[in-house]
């Protein structure tokens, strides 16, 4: 394809007068830290910025994941939007790269075989304004906003978003990687509610982007990952909706096959407004985890129907037959949502990876039982099957890159890395099950999911060559960094 040069800019002014577009320079790898320099743009920052021998240095690089080690020639938390511009500008002129994070959640592939050495790390996490206009069912977030913010003031209208299945996951990074929420089935990826984006590319400009402004890049954003530019907000489509009926089923982990073998013979009936997952939990004896949980293991069934109870029930009964030991399901809010998968609340340290399968077949089950199952030895605090398809699997008109998933079934292993004892066991079992799987994998993976460096035809597949034409384009220095790179 032979890519257009970018049209005239809708250019925000984040701060009028204050913006100067300078031409990309080569971004060659820093030997040195420029601390002058860089001290002259800390005293420009709204935010702030913190260097190495900065006391508060260790707190400004850290990751949501605490296992993962950054190490940049500088930290930027943004304070606003024209934090982002100074940055960006600062880098390019200084030969230094960009990388952008709001909460850290991926941060394993984003620092490389380097470290982020020669890059700024810029973060968007104190930018968390949202705001919503009720009558078109429209939130503009700004990029640090975690699903928190938004869930909170959209029920506030009767309104959801296509939100994570935490409470404390950023929403820019969820959303431009695809975004599978408990709703994907019925209504898509989470990535396609996106209506409008604004970001600083590497030139230094403020840009507002959608549909009709720029619509190549705004294509390759919408799943390119960050290698376009910084994103400062996003605007996205709200849904109509209040509750569902959604909760957990828990069996014994001896049960494991039985269990998973007849949730996936329910997945091929159930209708589309229903996602669920299939899930292997062992639970560390932590103090704060109750009873239930505190150093037991189990296979569990999530899920989220839209449907009355009376209804929801019907469809549950095939699982319920099966005995479950402890049975949560109920009307619940979309405010309570996020707490349905039992996340960690807050930072933790932790390993692990994932990817798509081809199918699901009862030998795959069994394979996935024999690497996180009852006496397999896995470290794994959590082995999940996630089902997709339904409207998850269709790519609706005017979608970006990313647009829908030809899966139907993604895969996740986690473990924590309390230790560096525990890091390299919880590694290990990551590998078992990638390796038990790898008869059914997909070619294409699905990138929120992959916790490490990818050959990136693995991501975008036939994609890819039209997205580094927009990267050349935008970016020809490289200048900004992504977790998982186009280049």
């Amino acid at each position: 394809m032979n890519t257009p040069a970018p049209t005239a800019p809708t250019v925000i002014a984040a701060n009028p007068g204050s913006i100067a577009v300078a031409q990309p320079n080569a971004a060659p790898a820093a030997s040195t830290t420029p601390v002058r320099e860089l001290l002259a743009l800390r005293d420009a920052l709204d935010g702030s910025l913190h260097l190495p021998a900065d006391a508060d240095w260790d707190a400004a690089r850290t990751a949501w994941n605490l296992a993962v080690d950054q190490r940049p020639a500088a930290v930027v938390i943004a304070g606003s939007a024209h934090d982002v511009v100074l940055t960006v500008n600062a880098a390019r002129e200084l030969g230094l790269r960009v990388a952008p994070q709001s909460t850290g959640h991926n941060a394993a592939p984003l620092g490389g075989p380097d470290g982020l050495a020669g890059t700024i790390l810029l973060r968007t996490s104190s930018l968390r304004g949202v705001s919503i206009v009720p009558e078109s069912r429209i939130a503009r977030c700004e990029s640090g906003a975690l699903w928190a913010d938004v869930t909170a003031p959209a029920a506030a209208f009767g309104l959801a978003a296509l939100a994570g299945s935490s409470a404390d996951v950023g929403i820019a990074g969820y959303l431009l990687g695809g975004g599978v929420s408990w709703l994907a089935r019925s209504h898509g990826l989470a990535v396609n509610s996106i209506t409008a984006i604004e970001i600083v590319t590497a030139d230094g400009l403020l840009r507002r982007i959608d549909a009709d402004h720029e619509p190549e890049l705004f294509w390759a954003v919408r799943g390119g990952s960050g290698n376009f530019g910084v994103v400062t907000a996003i605007e996205l489509r709200l849904f109509p909706m209040t509750e569902v009926y959604a909760g957990t089923l828990f069996f014994p982990l001896a049960e494991a096959s039985r269990v998973l073998q007849a949730w996936r013979e329910w997945t091929a009936d159930v209708p589309e407004q229903v996602t669920s997952v299939g899930r292997i939990l062992q639970f560390p004896p932590l103090p704060e985890l109750p009873d239930f949980l505190r150093g037991q293991s189990y296979v569990v069934i999530e899920a989220a129907l839209q449907a009355p109870p009376v209804d929801a029930d019907a469809v549950l009964a095939p699982l319920r037959d099966l005995d479950p030991v402890i049975d949560t399901f109920q009307p619940t809010p979309m405010t309570e949502l996020d707490q349905l998968h039992m996340d960690p609340q807050g930072p933790v340290p932790g390993v692990g990876d994932g990817f798509a399968l081809a199918e699901l077949t009862a030998d795959a089950v069994e394979a996935f039982v024999a690497a996180a199952g009852a006496g397999s030895g896995s470290a794994l605090l959590s082995a999940e099957i996630r089902h997709v398809g339904g409207a998850a699997g269709r790519a609706p008109r005017g979608a970006g890159v990313v647009s829908h998933l030809d899966s139907e079934f993604l895969v996740f292993g986690a473990g924590i890395a309390a230790t560096p004892e525990m890091g390299v066991a919880a590694a290990a079992s990551v590998d078992r099950l990638a390796e038990a799987l790898a008869p059914w994998r997909a070619a294409v993976l699905y990138q929120n999911f992959a916790e490490g460096p990818q050959e990136p035809r693995a991501i975008w597949g036939a994609d890819l060559d039209r997205l580094r034409a927009i990267k050349v384009v935008y970016d020809p220095s490289n200048t900004i960094r992504s977790n998982h790179p186009v280049l």
